[in-house]
């Protein structure tokens, strides 16, 4: 393999959820690898922020205001990627909701909201998105350790990330013979704004005691793992789930 296998330059990266946390960490990452990036969440203001750290790798970067949930949003994302760039080489599905409850006190609402999201969402970009994909593309999702072992508290969003889980999978046996690459990355416990809410020093001190590494982790963990999923450094891996969790799914 000649030259730097992580180089994503000439690649048009699509990446959901990339307003904050994961997604906007992943974003930066990915222009910093040479991809253009487009950038895709539901608020202008907090994409226009992870769009300038886009800029700052060199990157080209491209704004759009959807939810990923939203019945025209599949084919927004996809036009406006290609009337922008004229290509799409990398699916990046980090757009995600976690809402932890007791499962006696799991409403069908809360279910149907993580699945939507989680699972139901990214299924359908990933159709609209499947035409313009050409041999040598990618399509990472962001699962979860939640899709790997179970959680108390956590029954519907271990559903929906069980079921990315094996959509990678089925996934990856129907498009690698055409030249195109599913795998995800499962993190642990991480720092976000999505879960800041929950961190008391009591509840980030029992996932440090829980995780084997001794610590929770950042964004910065889950990003390179993306980057490399999406580079030629990864043309033959298929339909693998990348644990970045600290150990806690190997106890």
């Amino acid at each position: 393999m000649d030259g730097n296998p992580f180089d994503l330059s000439g690649m048009v990266s699509v990446v959901t959820g990339a307003s904050s946390g994961i997604g906007a960490e992943i974003a930066r990452a990915m222009g910093s690898a040479g991809s253009q990036v487009v950038l895709v969440g539901r608020s202008k203001d907090r994409l226009d922020s992870s769009a300038r750290a886009v800029v700052t790798t060199g990157a080209e970067a491209l704004c759009v205001v959807a939810d990923t949930c939203a019945d025209d949003a599949p084919r927004t994302i996809v036009d406006e990627t290609l009337a922008r760039f004229g290509r799409l080489d990398v699916l990046v599905h980090s757009a995600g909701v976690f809402l932890p409850k007791p499962f006696a006190e799991t409403t069908i609402e809360a279910f149907d909201s993580q699945w939507d999201t989680n699972v139901r969402a990214p299924f359908r970009l990933t159709q609209a998105a499947l035409g313009h994909l050409a041999p040598g593309s990618s399509v990472i999702f962001v699962s979860s350790v939640g899709g790997h072992v179970g959680s108390p508290d956590c029954s519907a969003y271990c559903a929906s990330k069980g079921a990315v889980e094996l959509l990678v999978k089925s996934l990856s046996s129907e498009l690698a013979p055409i030249g195109i690459r599913v795998n995800a990355v499962a993190p642990g416990d991480v720092h976000t704004p999505m879960n800041a809410h929950l961190m008391t020093p009591e509840y980030e001190q029992g996932l440090i005691d829980s995780t084997p590494a001794r610590r929770v982790g950042v964004v910065g963990d889950i990003a390179p793992a993306v980057v490399f999923l999406a580079s030629p450094a990864a043309s033959y891996v298929h339909g693998v789930s990348l644990l970045i969790d600290g150990g806690f799914a190997a106890q």
